[in-house]
């Protein structure tokens, strides 16, 4: 019996449900542990969901890609926001969330033993699932401000690899990748024949002045590059389960197969519900993230207290920071600590790879102004009185 679960063995477990015991287990605890934002979906979403109600048919299965309408609003999105044209050699496929879209990457284009690369700190849930699809993770790390290092990228490349992985804006970093240094590393994907995975969950999530750069939309970039989006942060669509990758045309029978195995189609529901949402339009995203900003701003005074004790990186994106604390305590012990006795938690950078050292991931997107004030002065308190 054993054998049957050594792949799963083999693969770490996901961290925030054991986060989520501990919180329950210590009531008051104020989390900046789970990235997700604290607004709901816009009106238009569930305007729309009576027409859903209003087709029989919807009730059964629909087109393993997405339905029609949704795929015709994601290509205009796509052209307007992140200048990606769909033409010809590329498509669109609707998955239950960019992290559908990811596994159905992986699937389509690997077999067991192949490699993809990873930039450290990596997502967990990027390292799982190339793991569950029998493959390796190579980790390539980041610069001392978390940004890419493409040399090092290209110096990682085996006969095996089969992609690299880049996520922009960044989790768990925050992280905004440089142009120069995306077009570098889809160039090196280009001479080297593998595929640019680009996750851009966070697209629309950045700060003082910095833009999103989507690699998919470089020239010459359509039939080596595999772009991810989901509507979970930007729409506050976490539970709906929608998202959409951007690939290249040959891929699209693989991509099928998987998706039809394991979900057959998306959520139509929730199909018609993103259809609303994108009827509303960046707009709607904008003015909540203006909120946010003010929200990193607060955090960022705050951490002016942990000078000597943290070294936190520039982070224009998402709304995660990521520090490193210096200190001996392992990450673990000490999020275990900062819940039992400052009722603040956090995630410990070891789920996101960092093994060297002790790194807390902190997420200030998913409470209001206020609790979040009150959250960060507990951690910075607690780090404070655990270090000095």
């Amino acid at each position: 019996m054993s054998t049957l679960t050594s792949r799963m063995q083999a693969v770490q477990s996901p961290l925030i449900p054991i986060i989520g015991e501990l919180i329950r287990n210590n009531p008051g605890t104020i989390s900046l542990g789970q990235g997700v934002v604290y607004y709901d979906p816009p009106p238009e979403a569930i305007a729309f969901l009576p027409e859903f109600f209003g087709e029989a048919d919807n009730h059964k299965y629909q087109a393993v890609q997405g339905i029609a309408p949704l795929l015709k609003a994601i290509e205009a999105k796509l052209k307007t926001d992140n200048g990606i044209e769909i033409d010809g050699q590329n498509c669109i496929v609707v998955t239950a969330g960019s992290n559908m879209g990811f596994m159905n990457a992986i699937l389509a284009i690997t077999n067991p033993g192949d490699e993809i690369i990873l930039q450290t700190p990596y997502y967990f849930n990027h390292e799982m699932a190339i793991m569950m699809a029998s493959c390796r993770p190579v980790l390539v790390a980041t610069d001392s401000n978390y940004q890419l290092r493409p040399q090092a990228i290209a110096d990682a490349i085996t006969p095996r690899t089969k992609a690299v992985v880049t996520i922009s804006p960044n989790n768990p970093t925050g992280a905004v990748y440089a142009e120069a240094a995306l077009r570098e590393v889809n160039q090196i994907c280009s001479d080297r024949q593998i595929y640019h995975i680009s996750d851009e969950a966070y697209e629309y999530f950045t700060y003082n002045g910095v833009p999103h750069v989507s690699p998919g939309a470089f020239p010459h970039s359509s039939q080596h590059t595999i772009s991810l989006y989901s509507l979970s942060k930007a729409y506050g669509f976490a539970s709906w389960r929608i998202g959409y990758m951007v690939i290249p045309n040959r891929l699209l029978g693989a991509v099928k197969k998987v998706q039809d195995t394991i979900l057959i189609c998306p959520p139509v529901i929730s199909q018609y519900a993103a259809l609303g949402a994108l009827q509303a339009g960046a707009g709607y995203c904008k003015t909540h993230i203006r909120a946010i900003a003010a929200v990193r701003q607060l955090v960022l005074e705050s951490f002016k207290h942990l000078e000597g004790l943290c070294t936190i990186a520039p982070a224009n994106g998402a709304f995660y920071f990521f520090l490193k604390v210096h200190t001996k305590f392992n990450a673990m012990d000490l999020v275990k600590r900062l819940i039992q006795e400052y009722q603040v938690a956090v995630l410990p950078g070891t789920t996101f790879g960092m093994n060297d050292g002790c790194y807390l991931r902190v997420a200030y997107g998913a409470l209001e102004q206020e609790t979040v004030a009150e959250g960060i002065e507990r951690l910075v308190q607690g780090l404070q009185n655990i270090l000095e």
